[in-house]
């Protein structure tokens, strides 16, 4: 049975388990359901996505369900076998998924997109409060890729969550103001927006 990963194209996090689906090289199908829908609410508790199905295995979870495709198929492993490394890894992913995602994503992006005022309008008193933080995070992610991937010299799961949210805080002006004015991180997403993965998952 072919590997299913379900939910939006928009998510960050389905984007996540799909760019880890074809840097290992493994066929998938992208089924689209939307969050709380009634296919996602049956493995997800909460309707959250992304959720995924495989050969009668269902998973939540993004990080469940990287380390599921990391570990269940062949190709390149994702995350390193040695436990010094693996670790760090494990951090980025960890980072990524609380700290990054809360504020590029919850409070910043997802405010853009969905926040307006009756006359269409973005309120901004929630962008103005996270783009306070930005540089802190951003100079942390600066940090993070000066061996070349995040928290390493390899590409892991890691990057795969990371470079979504990038991506997607990119699309406004604070967002590509703070990738701009991070030269070591400017230049590891442009490494990585070329990449074959990259294109095949954009929203």
């Amino acid at each position: 049975m072919t590997l299913e990963i379900i939910g939006i194209a928009g998510s960050n996090f389905v984007r996540t388990v799909r760019l880890v689906a074809e840097e290992k090289g493994v066929a998938y199908e992208h089924v689209l359901a939307s969050p709380h829908s009634d296919e996602v609410k049956a493995i997800h508790p909460l309707g959250l996505v992304p959720v995924m199905r495989h050969e009668g295995l269902e998973l939540s979870e993004s990080q469940a369900i990287t380390n599921y495709i990391d570990r269940a198929f062949e190709g390149p492993a994702l995350v390193p076998a040695e436990p010094r490394e693996a670790a760090q890894v494990d951090r980025w992913v960890a980072y990524c998924a609380t700290s990054v995602d809360q504020l590029l994503m919850r409070q910043y992006v997802i405010e853009y997109v969905f926040h307006k005022d009756d006359d269409g309008n973005v309120v901004r008193h929630r962008i103005d409060k996270a783009i306070k933080r930005f540089a802190k995070i951003y100079a942390s992610l600066e940090k993070g890729v000066e061996g070349g991937f995040l928290g390493g010299d390899a590409l892991s799961i890691a990057d795969c969550f990371l470079v979504p949210m990038l991506a997607a805080a990119k699309r406004f002006p604070e967002g590509e103001e703070h990738l701009a004015a991070s030269p070591a991180l400017a230049a590891y997403f442009e490494r990585f927006s070329e990449r074959p993965s990259f294109a095949a998952t954009a929203p």
